[in-house]
């Protein structure tokens, strides 16, 4: 594999000081091992890296709120997406890059990248858990590059899952929906649909989430966890 050159890492920096006002940050990197591997850029050529873009905590609320104030018609019916699109797509068009989104096809493996990237695992609930963000954070994009990139994201922390006894997460949860230490969807969606699903998680954000000891110091605020569950298909 093609070692990081030094333009690489200067991408890395102008892309870092991009996101900065969006309250977007660069969240790891991956090299691919081979062509195979790799998703293809727009020219057709396969990458050679990925950069993970996401939020940490509520950084980026604020921003979007400016942003969707000054939109057409708001930001339409998936607001946070479409800015999404709109400011990593500029950052990638200035930077030479083809970004990816969770949301658009062909769907790219975000989870795989971002446990290689950041040495992260999945929790009870299925969310990517940080050793220091827990469960508030999440990933809005990532940019393909056409030189590999040098590592950005600390992948030796321990999962905080594995030293966590008591499990909170889980007798946290109204529905049961944990109970088996993996979530079942079909549980959740059907208690949201009830009276005190709907004056309780599907307001407030869901209570196993916010039973995490982990992170707690990056939690949503309120409006904005309110803007996620009012935004799932139920």
């Amino acid at each position: 594999m093609t070692a990081p050159s030094a333009s690489a890492d200067t991408r890395l920096e102008t892309v870092r000081a991009a996101l900065e006002p969006h309250g977007l940050f660069l969240r790891g990197t991956l090299n691919f091992a081979s062509a195979d591997a790799a998703p293809l850029l727009s020219d057709g050529w396969p990458a050679a890296s990925v950069a993970l873009i996401g939020n940490i905590g509520g950084s980026l609320w604020q921003p979007f709120l400016r942003w969707r104030e000054e939109a057409p018609d708001h930001g339409g019916t998936d607001p946070l997406d479409c800015w999404s699109k709109v400011v990593i797509g500029e950052i990638a068009g200035a930077n030479g890059a083809t970004a990816y989104f969770p949301s658009d096809p062909p769907w790219q493996p975000f989870q795989q990248w971002a446990m290689q990237a950041e040495g992260i695992n999945a929790s009870p609930l299925g969310i990517l858990i940080h050793p220091r963000y827990g469960l508030w954070h999440g990933y809005r994009g990532a940019l393909a590059f056409d030189q590999p990139l040098a590592g950005d994201g600390d992948r030796s922390a321990a999962h905080p899952c594995d030293g966590c006894v008591e499990k909170p997460c889980v007798s946290a949860c109204p529905a049961g929906a944990l109970a088996r230490l993996q979530f079942d969807v079909g549980r959740c969606r059907t208690y949201l649909r009830t009276e005190a699903g709907g004056s309780g998680c599907l307001k407030c954000g869901c209570l196993a989430r916010d039973a995490c000891p982990v992170g707690r110091d990056y939690r949503y605020p309120p409006d904005q966890l309110h803007f996620h569950m009012a935004a799932l298909d139920l």
